[in-house]
Protein backbone atom coordinates (compact mmCIF):
# COMPACT_ATOMS: atom_id res chain seq x y z
CA UNK A 1 0.00 0.00 0.00
CA UNK A 2 3.09 2.16 0.92
CA UNK A 3 4.76 1.85 -2.45
CA UNK A 4 1.44 2.71 -4.27
CA UNK A 5 1.81 6.36 -2.61
CA UNK A 6 5.56 6.96 -2.88
CA UNK A 7 6.45 8.01 -6.11
CA UNK A 8 10.03 8.76 -8.05
CA UNK A 9 12.71 11.06 -6.33
CA UNK A 10 12.73 13.05 -9.18
CA UNK A 11 9.50 14.73 -7.68
CA UNK A 12 11.95 15.55 -4.33
CA UNK A 13 14.56 17.04 -7.19
CA UNK A 14 11.58 18.82 -9.44
CA UNK A 15 10.41 20.35 -6.04
CA UNK A 16 13.65 21.80 -4.55
CA UNK A 17 14.57 23.07 -8.31
CA UNK A 18 11.34 24.53 -8.33
CA UNK A 19 11.59 26.43 -4.85
CA UNK A 20 14.74 27.72 -6.80
CA UNK A 21 17.61 25.90 -6.12
CA UNK A 22 19.90 25.84 -8.94
CA UNK A 23 21.04 22.70 -10.95
CA UNK A 24 24.36 21.85 -8.88
CA UNK A 25 22.18 22.63 -5.66
CA UNK A 26 19.87 20.39 -6.61
CA UNK A 27 22.75 17.72 -7.49
CA UNK A 28 24.09 18.52 -4.30
CA UNK A 29 21.13 17.30 -2.21
CA UNK A 30 20.07 14.21 -3.95
CA UNK A 31 24.02 13.12 -3.35
CA UNK A 32 23.44 14.37 0.36
CA UNK A 33 20.71 12.41 0.68
CA UNK A 34 22.61 8.84 -0.88
CA UNK A 35 25.31 9.67 1.18
CA UNK A 36 23.26 9.94 4.60
CA UNK A 37 21.46 6.64 3.33
CA UNK A 38 24.58 4.99 2.66
CA UNK A 39 26.26 6.20 6.53
CA UNK A 40 22.82 5.27 8.23
CA UNK A 41 21.55 1.94 6.81
CA UNK A 42 24.03 -0.43 8.79
CA UNK A 43 23.62 1.01 12.41
CA UNK A 44 20.02 1.61 11.19
CA UNK A 45 20.25 -2.13 10.89
CA UNK A 46 21.70 -2.82 14.16
CA UNK A 47 19.14 -0.63 15.81
CA UNK A 48 16.62 -3.00 14.13
CA UNK A 49 18.10 -6.27 14.87
CA UNK A 50 17.93 -5.19 18.79
CA UNK A 51 14.72 -3.30 19.10
CA UNK A 52 12.99 -4.69 16.11
CA UNK A 53 12.05 -4.77 12.28
CA UNK A 54 8.62 -3.21 12.59
CA UNK A 55 9.58 -0.33 14.90
CA UNK A 56 12.64 0.77 12.95
CA UNK A 57 10.37 0.30 9.70
CA UNK A 58 7.33 2.23 11.43
CA UNK A 59 10.01 5.23 12.57
CA UNK A 60 11.35 5.11 8.72
CA UNK A 61 7.76 5.86 7.47
CA UNK A 62 6.96 8.61 9.74
CA UNK A 63 10.24 10.30 8.64
CA UNK A 64 8.71 9.86 5.31
CA UNK A 65 5.91 11.09 6.36
CA UNK A 66 8.00 14.48 7.85
CA UNK A 67 9.90 15.05 4.51
CA UNK A 68 6.85 14.66 2.00
CA UNK A 69 4.79 17.15 4.61
CA UNK A 70 7.48 19.78 4.58
CA UNK A 71 8.10 19.77 0.94
CA UNK A 72 4.73 21.47 0.95
CA UNK A 73 6.32 24.59 2.20
CA UNK A 74 8.86 26.64 0.23
CA UNK A 75 11.46 26.74 1.70
CA UNK A 76 15.67 27.55 1.56
CA UNK A 77 18.65 25.61 0.96
CA UNK A 78 19.14 24.63 4.17
CA UNK A 79 15.45 23.72 4.79
CA UNK A 80 15.72 21.09 2.38
CA UNK A 81 18.75 20.06 3.00
CA UNK A 82 17.29 18.87 6.81
CA UNK A 83 14.35 17.50 4.71
CA UNK A 84 17.20 15.13 2.74
CA UNK A 85 18.87 14.37 5.96
CA UNK A 86 15.67 12.95 7.18
CA UNK A 87 14.80 11.48 3.65
CA UNK A 88 18.45 9.96 4.08
CA UNK A 89 17.15 8.45 7.34
CA UNK A 90 13.76 7.13 6.07
CA UNK A 91 15.14 5.03 3.13
CA UNK A 92 17.75 3.92 5.47
CA UNK A 93 15.35 2.46 7.80
CA UNK A 94 12.94 1.27 5.78
CA UNK A 95 15.07 -0.55 2.40
CA UNK A 96 16.94 -3.02 3.72
CA UNK A 97 14.35 -3.64 6.72
CA UNK A 98 11.45 -4.20 4.22
CA UNK A 99 13.86 -7.01 2.96
CA UNK A 100 15.10 -8.72 6.30
CA UNK A 101 11.07 -8.78 7.23
CA UNK A 102 10.60 -10.60 3.58
CA UNK A 103 13.71 -13.01 4.59
CA UNK A 104 12.19 -13.76 8.16
CA UNK A 105 8.69 -15.04 7.35
CA UNK A 106 9.71 -16.73 4.01
CA UNK A 107 10.86 -20.17 3.75
CA UNK A 108 14.70 -20.58 3.19
CA UNK A 109 14.44 -21.85 -0.17
CA UNK A 110 12.09 -19.58 -0.81
CA UNK A 111 13.84 -16.20 -0.19
CA UNK A 112 14.94 -14.66 -3.19
CA UNK A 113 11.93 -15.80 -4.82
CA UNK A 114 10.04 -13.61 -2.52
CA UNK A 115 12.49 -10.13 -2.88
CA UNK A 116 12.40 -10.24 -6.01
CA UNK A 117 8.58 -10.62 -6.43
CA UNK A 118 8.17 -7.92 -3.85
CA UNK A 119 11.33 -5.90 -5.95
CA UNK A 120 9.12 -5.90 -8.97
CA UNK A 121 5.62 -5.27 -7.82
CA UNK A 122 7.29 -2.29 -6.05
CA UNK A 123 9.04 -1.30 -9.54
CA UNK A 124 5.46 -1.22 -10.45
CA UNK A 125 2.96 0.00 -7.52
CA UNK A 126 6.17 3.18 -8.21
CA UNK A 127 5.25 3.90 -11.69
CA UNK A 128 1.72 4.17 -11.03
CA UNK A 129 2.63 6.55 -7.69
CA UNK A 130 5.09 8.69 -9.91
CA UNK A 131 1.88 8.48 -12.44
CA UNK A 132 -0.70 9.72 -9.69
CA UNK A 133 1.95 12.28 -8.44
CA UNK A 134 2.41 13.41 -11.50
CA UNK A 135 -1.48 13.86 -12.43
CA UNK A 136 -1.89 15.50 -8.69
CA UNK A 137 0.86 17.71 -9.40
CA UNK A 138 -0.64 19.14 -12.63
CA UNK A 139 -4.17 19.01 -11.41
CA UNK A 140 -3.63 20.84 -8.39
CA UNK A 141 -0.02 21.51 -7.97
CA UNK A 142 3.00 20.18 -5.40
CA UNK A 143 1.54 20.68 -1.83
CA UNK A 144 -1.81 18.40 -2.79
CA UNK A 145 0.52 15.95 -4.66
CA UNK A 146 3.07 15.43 -2.02
CA UNK A 147 0.24 15.84 1.07
CA UNK A 148 -1.76 12.94 -0.54
CA UNK A 149 1.58 10.65 -0.39
CA UNK A 150 2.13 11.87 3.17
CA UNK A 151 -1.41 11.40 4.82
CA UNK A 152 -1.77 7.76 2.99
CA UNK A 153 1.94 6.65 4.59
CA UNK A 154 0.43 8.08 7.77
CA UNK A 155 -2.31 5.78 7.31
CA UNK A 156 -0.25 3.01 6.53
CA UNK A 157 2.37 3.44 9.55
CA UNK A 158 -0.71 3.51 12.16
CA UNK A 159 -2.11 -0.04 10.36
CA UNK A 160 1.00 -1.34 10.89
CA UNK A 161 1.26 0.04 14.16
CA UNK A 162 -2.37 -1.29 15.55
CA UNK A 163 -3.25 -4.14 12.82
CA UNK A 164 -0.42 -6.47 12.22
CA UNK A 165 1.33 -8.96 14.81
CA UNK A 166 4.59 -8.97 15.12
CA UNK A 167 5.59 -10.96 11.96
CA UNK A 168 9.16 -9.60 12.16
CA UNK A 169 10.72 -12.40 13.52
CA UNK A 170 12.32 -15.62 12.18
CA UNK A 171 9.83 -18.88 10.94
CA UNK A 172 10.65 -21.48 12.51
Amino acid sequence: MFTLFNSSDVFLLLRIKQAGLSDTATIGMYIFYNIVYAIAAFPLGILADRIGLKKVFITGLLLFVVVYSGMTVTGVWYWYGLLFFMYGLYAAATEGISKAWISNITEKNDTATAIGTYTGFQSICTMLASTLTGWLWFRFGAGPAFTVSALMTLIVAFYLSRATAEPWKAVG
